[in-house]
């Protein structure tokens, strides 16, 4: 492919709406152009990677024994109420009426949609296990749609359903699928970590999250770098330290501490640590009011407290509510005498004194015994993950690093195919629900996030696997005739040796074609001048790499073809 004869047009100057790197590049290097918010389309350059992206997803789940389908974007509402599903998704849920006012959704997801299909055509188990896919557009309705395509309203995802006779079959294919992700990313030449993760508006008994790993993700990575043990920040377990048997000599004191509210000035204030001091912190629930109760220098995790309640949603309290419900403004909230369900953090098991909120302006108390001056619910694992926390597989010190989602796994269960009634007759002639798994990749968040992890200040760094073309020839003199025919003989060599090539053929300067070349990210350039020429020789740069060297002529486009093999991840 020649550069005249494709539309790549790239920016000198970052988009002023573009806010993290991804978007930023793949705007200025031509992939991408916004249409809305949160909507975009993919120009040539773009629509190649995305296409790599596709090719290797469907060898790897044809290679797990799935099979491909294609199913409808706009599903009607009748399957997400029968799923349940229809009031309780959210806003985010893309509603529409057709022209007889009946009630549709542009799908976030198919598993209502695929359930259907199951349940009209399987009768028996002999027509259980299989697994169906499709690669196609998705909706959601994002409130703020931001980071390009880390976070849309409109794009494209590869989802998967397997159906099984019961758990143990449910599990034989979620790691078939498993297995199928670890060599998707490996093959997109992406560091990457597979994470235990909470399983959300999806729901089901359990999942994982698949990171690409990036100084620059959106979501906290927690692992363990001697077990393996891997989880986000939302589902990180923490191994409960040893409990402490309560100072009951203590005495209960109250302390002026005037304007004194959050834990640093509390801390500072009293002289003691915030691992000594108590958060009593109000939320407000499908039900009543809790107060949940953190060590000062921890946090409260809004899904593990959401799953302690049962799935029922907690918002923080307003200033107003805490004012009724402790008679003090926010900032000095305790548990002793409050009239509200307590939910304690197990971490106050290995604290024998506390320092609490009075429920009094500017007051605090100490000397506060559990049990003794206030009994909560119960002590559950609350809190957000910490660096140093000991694993809870093995007690070594977990680490923290920054990932981006770009793959989910979930084990459904019968979540949907019982209120659905997808069921098949097993041996003994018996209804039984069909057993079910579902397993999504974002097809152009994993292209984002491979820029994510791989550029530098003049560009994108692809991986080969990704790149839209895996090398670039720069005649630098396009006007001179022999500049230009050593050019062409190389681009050709290079398309004999199966190397995807473009050659940028345009009459530009050649600081301009180098700055859009490591722009736009091609692993492999190769520059024809006049000065190169002169020695028979092609001056060869990888683009991770400052360094550049003369190859001869002749030779390059094999020794281009063996770099390129020796950078592709093959898995047998």
């Amino acid at each position: 492919m020649r550069f005249t004869n494709l539309f790549i047009p790239t920016l000198r100057e970052d988009p002023a709406e573009a806010e993290v790197i991804s978007h930023i590049l793949m705007v200025r290097a031509g992939l991408i152009r916004k249409l809305a918010a949160g909507i975009y389309s993919y120009l040539p350059l773009g629509l190649r990677v995305l296409r790599k992206v596709e090719n290797i997803i469907r060898q790897e789940m044809n290679r797990a024994g799935a099979q491909e389908i294609l199913m409808p974007a706009a599903q009607p509402a009748e399957l997400w109420r029968e799923s349940g599903r229809w009031d309780k998704y959210g806003p985010e849920l893309w509603r529409i009426k057709d022209r007889h006012n009946h009630d549709y959704c542009l799908a976030p997801t198919h598993e209502e949609v695929v359930t259907d299909i199951i349940r009209r055509e399987i009768r028996s188990y002999r027509d259980l296990p299989f697994n169906l896919y499709q690669v196609q557009t998705k909706f959601r309705d994002e409130i703020r749609p931001r980071f390009g395509l880390m976070r849309g309203r409109e794009f494209i995802m590869k989802d998967a359903y397997s159906f099984d006779r019961d758990d143990a079959g449910a599990d034989v294919s979620y790691r078939a699928m498993y297995e199928a992700y670890r060599r998707i990313f490996a093959r997109c030449g992406l560091k990457f970590s597979a994470v235990e993760a909470d399983t959300g508006a999806i729901g089901g008994s359990f999942s994982h999250e698949f990171m690409v790993l990036a100084e620059t993700g959106e979501e906290a990575v927690v692992s363990c770098p001697a077990c393996g043990y891997a989880a986000n920040t939302e589902k990180a377990e923490i191994r409960p330290l040893d409990q402490t048997i309560p100072d009951q000599g203590a005495v209960l004191t109250r302390i002026l501490t005037p304007e004194v509210r959050t834990i640093a000035q509390l801390s500072s204030f009293l002289g003691v640590s915030p691992r000594e001091i108590v958060k009593t912190i109000i939320y407000k629930t499908d039900d009543a009011p809790v107060a949940v109760l953190v060590r000062g220098d921890h946090e409260v995790n809004a899904i593990k407290l959401k799953n302690v309640l049962g799935g029922s949603e907690a918002d923080l309290a307003d200033p107003d509510l805490i004012q009724e419900l402790t008679g003090a403004p926010v900032g000095f909230s305790g548990p002793v005498g409050l009239k509200v369900k307590i939910l304690a953090d197990q971490a106050l098991l290995a604290m024998s004194r506390l320092v609490t909120g009075a429920n009094e302006r500017d007051y605090h108390l100490i000397g506060v015994v559990p049990g003794r001056d206030f009994s909560p619910e119960g002590y559950y694992d609350l809190r957000l993950a910490q660096p140093g926390d000991p694993c809870p597989r093995c007690q070594a010190g977990l680490q923290l690093t920054r990932g981006i989602e770009v793959g989910h796994t979930f084990k459904l269960g019968t979540k949907y195919s019982e209120p659905m009634q997808a069921t098949y007759l097993d041996e003994q002639g018996r209804d039984r629900p069909i057993v079910m798994g579902c397993y999504g990749i974002g097809v152009g968040r994993t292209a984002a996030a491979a820029i994510e992890q791989n550029h530098d200040a003049e560009g994108i760094i692809w991986p080969v696997p990704l790149a839209p073309f895996e090398a670039v020839v720069l005649p630098l003199q396009v006007q001179d005739e022999a500049v230009r025919d050593a050019a062409e003989k190389l681009y050709n060599s290079l398309l004999n040796q199966g190397v995807e090539t473009l050659l940028d053929d345009r009459d530009e300067r050649p600081g301009i074609k180098f700055k859009d070349a490591d722009l736009i990210g091609f692993p492999f350039r190769l520059a024809v001048s006049r000065k190169t020429l002169a020695q028979n020789k092609v001056e060869f740069k990888e683009r991770r790499d400052a360094e550049t060297r003369l190859f001869d002529l002749a030779e390059a486009p094999i020794l281009v073809r063996e770099r390129r093999d020796s950078l592709l991840i093959r898995l047998d």
